[in-house]
């Protein structure tokens, strides 16, 4: 197996590890996420909060795993643009690390609420809103705003570069833009992030990843990608100076 199908399969399980880890640790997060008198509850559910942010540790540490991944690749069509991919893909990443350790510190402050004799309940109510609020934008700008110049740059790379069959690229085309537009709709309260709209203008990026990841595991990068072009031009040229040559001389 050649390097690039094993960055082929690479990329593809850590996209669809992305997801699973996203959605997982959103669920897991629910007790402190949809109660907002959690902080000053018992520890009933410390353990699934933790677990949750051990997942979306992992969806950080994907998130930066596929574009390190997809580099080497696509930095042969267009270097700049293939470390714009990165750097936003890190930036996404820090989000999303921030957010985690928003609800961490709840968890933390839930422990310190229940050992105090008289502690103040409604301080730690609010700090708890604060904290809650606080991690609901960086998911919103993190695998929302953010993402989408990332999958906009990745998908016209990967366009350009026929390395993937074009309905891929065109998912990532579109979607890319609409995730972004959905998260500066939510900014400005047109609606929520969680709700009918909200999915709507996610599907198509969830789409694409989803794609790009099955049909990188299963098929790998196409094997004459544009890039051969300049290559097979050369080739052309020689030959046609060879065959020029040999005109004259006769």
């Amino acid at each position: 197996m050649n390097a690039n199908k094993n960055n082929a399969i690479t990329v593809g399980v850590l996209f669809i590890l992305a997801a699973v880890t996203a959605i997982i640790g959103l669920l897991l997060y629910d007790p402190v996420l949809n109660d907002p008198h959690y902080i000053i509850k018992g520890a009933a559910n410390h353990t699934q909060v933790l677990w949750g942010a051990f997942f979306e540790i992992l969806l950080a540490f994907a998130v930066i795993g596929t574009s390190v991944t997809l580099f080497p690749i696509l930095k042969e069509y267009n270097k700049s643009m293939a470390l714009g991919c990165v750097a936003f893909r890190l930036l996404e990443a820090t989000l999303i690390i921030v957010g985690i350790l928003c609800l961490l510190t709840i968890v933390t402050l839930n422990l310190e609420f229940s050992k105090e004799l008289n502690p103040d309940a409604s301080s730690y109510l609010i700090t708890g809103k604060l904290l809650v609020a606080f991690h609901n934008w960086t998911f919103l700008y993190g695998p929302n705003l953010v993402l989408g110049p990332s999958t906009l740059m990745t998908s016209y790379l990967l366009y350009k570069s026929k390395l993937v069959p074009r309905f891929v690229s065109v998912l990532g085309l579109v979607g890319g833009p609409l995730i972004s537009v959905c998260a500066v709709l939510v900014t400005f309260g047109v609606f929520l992030q969680i709700s009918i709209w909200g999915v709507l203008l996610a599907i198509p990026v969830f789409v694409y990843e989803m794609s790009l990841a099955v049909w990188l595991i299963v098929k790998g990068f196409n094997s004459t990608p544009v890039a051969d072009a300049p290559v097979q031009n050369l080739f052309k040229l020689a030959t046609d100076i060879r065959r020029t040559n040999q005109e004259l001389s006769n």
